[in-house]
């Protein structure tokens, strides 16, 4: 496609305007060195706009913007389901999840595991999360980055991958989760802005010049079937999008996982001022999920109508911005580049956090409070310089294995899909019991985590090296359904036959307060309401 000049100018623009910003917000005031509530937790003061526009920030990147355009190409408006649904899931973990991660202290997953259950499980949890982290989620996020760039601005594909992973790292770096959380703003606004002028110039090019409107009006015209919410048996996509489940199955547990129980989006709220703060936060970030599917899903929509035939269906999104006069090119690009950075660096965060926190600090007996204050302040900066050295290794690690890794894959968001489903059941039994039942044990999570592996492993097997083609053929949806059912009876009965030992659970939930403001409460009906007439109008 090529970028004109003032392409490049516009995003030349944008990587110096949010490195200066992010280097900006990390400033320290006079006297204070940062620790590891700063480096880690944004000193715990994150205001609810930038938890909100962080947590979108962290959740959308190139895989996102280009796989659901792809889909909303080859399947419709099926696929906004995930948006939806994430939406009324925030929700929840807002009103009873953050209650007890807050009032407990918690600062990361594997610590919440640990004061639950024990150290065993806090430990296998945290070698899983970073490996999944580095191997999985950041190599796919940066390589389809650079696809994106090799094939926007032509850029060579490993010189792309190696700026978009160093840009993300430096920008960081030095300011920690705060330098991430207080520029998303600015990320998710560039994001939000270039996903609706392509939506707006691609519908207005569908309507043959006379409007959103009209172009809207002909999609349903001319591809009514690409608006129905539900899929049936026999419909394209049904094995993605298995009919009724998405609404009362398997993507409620994807989505409890996700936001819920992941560090790198959960890390945001749990470095929140305070609870009603978050919950603020929370629910922002569900009115902009609701508004995703106009930047995401609605350009490949658009292509249904001006470029049939692509294959494969990713091409969506970069076909359509060839309707993008220069300039706008420039400033969609940047957009692109925004999701990119903001996931990558959040993804980096967070991998510093988890073995920071919990493996290098854990091992080393570190503890704040058993020191003088010279030797507090010492071990304080000790511990962030080891966050950005793991940072650091791990950017590096990840750019290394991204070609082998997925240089041969036809689908790499397919890739993220398989590996963190085959784990995503067990974590969600795990994160529930210890939650909302006492007598959860060690034992019984980590059952469930090993039935989770076992059961996804029994579903996926091929065929045609002995495994089950009627198991092979159940939905991937449906089959973390199943086997979440099984790793819960499992983790149950284990629970029951080996419970944890005294004093192992020292997470306090008797004084808990779910009780939520009256704004939070109207703003959550008003996103309850608006899906419920999304999907009645679609119906």
């Amino acid at each position: 496609m090529g970028l004109a000049t003032i392409d490049v100018i516009v995003v030349v623009a944008y990587a110096l305007v949010i490195f200066g910003l992010a280097q900006w917000v990390s400033r320290d005031t006079a006297g204070h060195e940062k620790n590891t509530s700063d480096y880690f937790l944004a000193s715990k003061s994150l205001p609810w706009w930038a938890i909100g526009a962080s947590l979108i920030a962290a959740n959308i990147s190139a895989e996102q913007i280009v796989g659901m355009s792809g889909s909303g190409y080859r399947l419709g408006l099926a696929i906004a389901s995930y948006e939806w649904m994430a939406a009324l899931t925030l929700l929840i973990v807002g009103k009873f999840f953050l209650p007890i991660f807050l009032k407990n202290g918690i600062f990361t997953m594997p610590q919440f595991l640990e004061q639950r259950y024990g150290p065993n499980i806090r430990t296998l949890m945290a070698v899983f999360w970073l490996g999944l982290y580095i191997f999985v989620n950041l190599t796919s996020i940066l390589w389809l980055g650079s696809i994106v760039v090799n094939q926007v601005a032509g850029v060579d594909q490993m010189t792309a991958l190696i700026a978009l992973g160093s840009f993300a790292l430096l920008y960081q770096l030095y300011g920690g989760l705060k330098a991430v959380a207080l520029t998303d703003i600015v990320q998710v606004t560039l994001l939000v802005l270039g996903g609706l002028i392509i939506s707006g110039l691609t519908l207005n090019e569908v309507g043959g010049g006379h409007g959103v409107w009209a172009g809207f009006n002909t999609l349903l015209d001319q591809a009514p079937e690409k608006f129905n919410m539900i899929l049936e048996p026999g419909d394209i996509g049904y094995q993605e999008l298995p009919g009724i489940a998405v609404l009362v199955g398997g993507m409620w547990i994807a989505n409890l996982s996700y936001w819920g129980f992941n560090q790198y989006i959960i890390q945001r709220a749990l470095a929140a001022k305070d609870l009603r703060e978050a919950q603020k936060g929370v629910v922002f970030a569900a009115f902009l999920k609701l508004l995703m599917p106009l930047v995401v899903v609605v350009p490949g929509l658009a292509a249904t109508i001006l470029a049939p035939g692509l294959d494969p269906a990713d091409q969506a999104y970069p076909t359509m911005m060839r309707y993008l006069p220069s300039g706008l090119l420039g400033l969609v690009f940047a957009a692109l580049m925004a999701a990119v950075v903001a996931s990558t660096a959040s993804k980096i965060n967070s991998i510093a956090t988890i073995f920071t926190l919990d493996i290098y600090a854990k091992r080393r007996g570190y503890k704040s409070d058993a020191e003088d204050e010279a030797g507090r302040k010492a071990g304080e900066r000790h511990l962030v310089l080891v966050g950005r050295v793991s940072a650091s290794i791990a950017t590096v690690m990840a750019l290394l294995a991204a070609r082998p890794l997925l240089g041969s894959l036809d689908q790499a968001f397919q890739f993220i899909q398989e590996f963190s489903g085959f784990i995503t059941p067990g974590i969600t039994v795990i994160f529930l019991l210890g939650l909302f039942w006492k007598k959860a044990s060690e034992a019984g999570a980590i059952t469930a985590a090993a039935a989770s592996i076992l059961g996804s492993v029994v579903f996926w097997f091929p065929a045609e090296w002995g495994g089950s083609e009627a198991l092979n053929a159940v939905p991937f949806l449906n089959r973390m359904m199943w086997v979440f059912a099984v790793a819960l009876v499992l983790a149950v009965v284990v629970s029951i036959l080996k419970p944890g030992a005294a004093g192992s659970d020292r997470i306090e939930t008797t004084e808990v307060n779910y009780e939520t403001s009256r704004g939070f409460n109207f703003a959550a009906l008003a996103v309850i309401g608006i899906v419920v007439a999304l999907y009645a109008s679609m119906w």
